[in-house]
């Protein structure tokens, strides 16, 4: 079972900011492809953001911008499952970019490493990804987008190992969890199963 990790950084506050990404190809076994590229985000950086990832204006000059690398992400992403660490913020920041653009969205499963770590680690104090490396033993340079997507992607394995699983309709039932999906006319979010929870679907 082959699943996608992705981490974006952005250059401001504004979701559709972009400045960077890294994408980790991976299944139950170990990862098996690994894409990073810096994107221009046509728009100025703020210094709270270049204090977080380190990447500058001019780090990005001659950078492609999202539209111009849009067609290999679009490989990467379509017809698969995505798992992003905070998805909320990331699976935002796709569909905010390919709204600025007026580029289609892919069709795509996806799920939150956050609410499966919550799940499968309750005891821990917060379940922020430095705080699940530290738990895991693993060392990386965070805030870097191909790093924290490899992370994402190594906990969800870990989780897969701790139910004793690598198929992931097992994993959700373990968890009580629903996938996120992005589709071409819009987005539903993932959800835990809670009672008399309603399901609410965004459209763009």
């Amino acid at each position: 079972m082959n699943f996608v990790s992705i981490d974006f950084e952005t250059a401001n506050e504004k979701r559709y900011s972009p400045c960077a990404i890294g994408i980790v190809v991976a299944n139950e076994k170990g990862i098996i492809d690994e894409f990073y590229s810096l994107i221009n985000p046509l728009m100025p950086f703020n210094s709270n953001n270049i204090y977080v990832h380190g990447i500058t204006e001019r780090d990005v000059e001659n950078a492609p911008t999202f539209a111009e690398i849009w067609p290999t992400l679009k490989k990467y992403l379509d017809d698969n499952l995505v798992i992003a660490h905070n998805a909320s913020f990331d699976m935002s920041v796709l569909r905010s970019t390919l709204d600025h653009f007026g580029l289609l969205y892919p069709e795509m499963d996806y799920l939150c490493t956050v609410k499966i770590s919550q799940k499968t680690w309750p005891q821990l104090e917060n379940h922020k990804l430095n705080t699940l490396a530290a738990h895991h033993g693993i060392i990386f340079e965070h805030h870097h987008a191909l790093e924290d997507a490899r992370v994402a992607a190594k906990v969800f394995m870990k989780a897969m190992k701790e139910y004793q699983t690598n198929r992931v309709d097992k994993l959700l039932e373990k968890c009580n969890m629903k996938m996120g999906r992005i589709y071409e006319h819009g987005y539903y979010p993932p959800k835990v199963n809670r009672a008399k929870q309603s399901s609410k679907i965004y459209f763009k």
